[in-house]
């Protein structure tokens, strides 16, 4: 992470997958990364690993199943944070992960309510990085099924 130019490899990674404290992550060109940060770090799309030879491994946010949202933005973004949903905020439309519950709601809500399968880079919210404080909590408890 940081100032970097020039990788070396790439790998792509949804949303979930891009908060890790220990992993293995495989590469485009098929190589094994050990990541091993001393924190639960959130990476965002164009992040980079700097290893030790002096490459760099960019992190490309992979497409994944999302609802796209349409209709009154504004309102529905309103409704999709009083949730503490990431939410990913463009001019004409919101994107949020793929959650009946939350996407009927916003049907009822006068939203037009779309599935795709896109990259997805939400907001930063008050926690930083994309991720509320209670979204943060459900994905640490994730890590430990990584470990090796």
């Amino acid at each position: 992470m940081g100032a970097w130019s020039n990788a070396s490899d790439r790998c792509f990674l949804r949303y979930e997958d891009r908060f890790l404290r220990r992993k293995v992550l495989k590469t485009v060109k098929g190589a094994s990364l050990l990541v091993d940060l001393a924190h639960t770090t959130s990476l965002d799309n164009g992040d980079a690993f700097a290893l030790a030879d002096g490459q760099a491994i960019e992190v490309v946010a992979a497409p994944e199943p999302l609802l796209e949202i349409t209709g009154d933005l504004v309102q529905l973004a309103w409704h999709i944070g009083n949730r503490h949903t990431p939410c990913q905020i463009e001019r004409d439309r919101l994107l949020i992960q793929n959650d009946a519950v939350i996407g009927h709601m916003l049907e009822h809500l006068g939203a037009t309510v779309t599935q795709i399968e896109a990259p997805f880079t939400p907001e930063g919210g008050a926690y930083g990085h994309g991720r509320t404080h209670a979204h943060e909590h459900g994905a640490t408890a994730h890590d430990h099924d990584h470990d090796h």
